[in-house]
């Protein structure tokens, strides 16, 4: 079995690493560590929770290590030698925690810039000069722009999250900062998943890569028991207190579909005693930081987020993730029960589903190939399973078509046209025998043309 040791990193990483217990590395680490120390491109892809940070901290650390004593730029102070980009604050912190954790016997400086909070104090650390710097786009661009970064004498630039970056839309300020970047550089790209514009992507950033795809033969990580309770929204909170209370669970990330409803169901967990805070994108960054410290020491049993936060939590000793809502796209609910089983543990996944939520449930369990099985309800708050149709919907297999697929029905379906003494049947509303409107003319109004305007046409030309 391949250990640490034998990838010939310094002894002061080693030291770190063994101080953290590790001593034999994920696969995705075995496969990238040797091509990162040997200076190659390099293009991975594996599921989130895998070790993907130590793939490229690790060799990175090592490498600038072995460069010698740190560049000056021209005003004296260090420049970056090593750039990481990463989607959300969240995991921007994880990775420069990273960075210091493993690099902490070594004489390497390494700070973090992302929006949010006061750039003061980042602008300060810059002029203290820095080797390695992970930051958020829109933080970096800014402060390129003030003056106070130079990205000219990067030789390490790592892209991580690339797919997700894509997904909130960063992919211009990718460009953008890529184009302030020298043309000789080492450049890895890390994604859990290889749509086609990550591999566009990686085409144009990268230099005869070496490629690890090292996607499992199951979507969700091994170690991982799911169940589903078919619930209404309007008891989901009750389930949610009864299953913590139940189970005991004193360290679970509750996933919401959006920042109203983290707020509402934390205020509802207080009501029944159960504490929590939310974390997610209308918090401020000091607010954010607070949450998860205080998830991350035990303080707080609960954390309750949104997608914004899916990959950017990474502790350990989470035993469950709660789908409060069902994921929209089969994706997201992988990477959201990824925050547990973690580096070979095994954790729990419970979603809750609501009747609207149903083909949602439908193409997540068509993209993992398993049926999630239904769970144990002691307290009566359950409906019965529904039927649950895998390949239809409408929604393409991505989740977002509607529920159940089928058309809505109203109190007029299959009724006859309205007539003209209702006041939906006004020329403004006039249907086509197809069904579609006919086009506005005249301002808008629609159907036949006036007594006034028939009469001026059937008179005789002047000329």
């Amino acid at each position: 079995m391949l250990t640490f040791d034998q990838f010939g990193l310094a002894d002061p990483i080693l030291r770190a690493v063994a101080a953290e217990g590790y001593t034999t590395p994920t696969p995705i680490q075995e496969a990238t560590i040797r091509s990162v120390l040997d200076g190659r491109d390099v293009l991975g892809c594996a599921q989130t929770g895998t070790g993907k940070t130590a793939a490229f901290a690790l060799p990175l650390l090592h490498r600038l290590n072995e460069a010698g004593p740190p560049r000056t730029g021209k005003n004296g102070k260090r420049t970056p030698r090593c750039l990481v980009l990463s989607p959300t604050r969240e995991l921007a912190s994880q990775i420069m925690d990273s960075f210091k954790t493993y690099g902490r016997n070594l004489k390497l400086r390494a700070t973090v810039v992302f929006g949010g909070v006061g750039q003061n104090p980042q602008v300060d650390a810059l002029r203290r000069g820095v080797d390695i710097l992970v930051a958020t786009p829109g933080r970096l661009l800014d402060l390129c722009n003030q003056g106070h970064i130079d990205l000219s004498r990067v030789n390490s630039f790592v892209l991580d999250e690339a797919d997700r970056m894509l997904d909130m839309g960063f992919i211009h300020d990718i460009k953008r900062v890529i184009k302030m970047l020298p043309d000789r550089k080492q450049t890895l790209l890390f994604s859990a998943t290889i749509p086609p514009e990550i591999d566009q992507l990686a085409k144009s950033l990268l230099n005869d890569p070496v490629t690890v795809r090292l996607a499992p033969q199951k979507p969700t990580a091994e170690g991982i028991k799911q169940a589903v309770y078919f619930v209404t929204r309007a008891k989901k909170t009750e389930l949610l207190a009864k299953l913590v209370d139940y189970h005991g669970i004193d360290r679970a990330i509750v996933f919401t579909r959006t920042r109203y409803g983290a707020e509402k169901v934390v205020r509802q967990l207080r009501k029944a005693g159960v504490q929590g805070e939310a974390i997610h994108g209308d918090k401020s960054q000091n607010a954010r930081t607070r949450a998860l410290n205080n998830f991350k020491s035990g303080r707080t049993p609960l954390l309750i987020a949104t997608d914004v936060a899916s990959r950017g939590i990474d502790v350990d000793g989470v035993s469950h993730v709660i789908n409060y809502d069902i994921a929209r796209d089969p994706e997201s609910h992988v990477h959201r029960i990824g925050r547990t089983a973690r580096a070979g543990a095994t954790g729990v996944a419970l979603s809750f589903c609501d009747t609207e939520e149903v083909t949602h449930l439908a193409a997540i369990q068509k993209f993992i190939r398993m049926e999630i099985p239904v769970g144990s309800d002691h307290w009566n708050l359950t409906f019965p399973t529904p039927e649950i149709k895998t390949g239809g919907g409408g929604d393409n297999g991505n989740g977002r078509g509607r529920s159940g697929g089928q058309k809505k029905q109203g109190r007029s379906a299959g009724r006859k046209p309205r007539g003209k003494s209702h006041p939906m049947a006004s020329k403004g509303n006039a249907k086509k025998k197809d069904g579609r409107a006919k086009p506005a003319r005249d301002g808008g109004n629609t159907g036949a043309p006036s007594k006034k305007r028939r009469r001026r046409r059937r008179r005789p030309s002047n000329s």
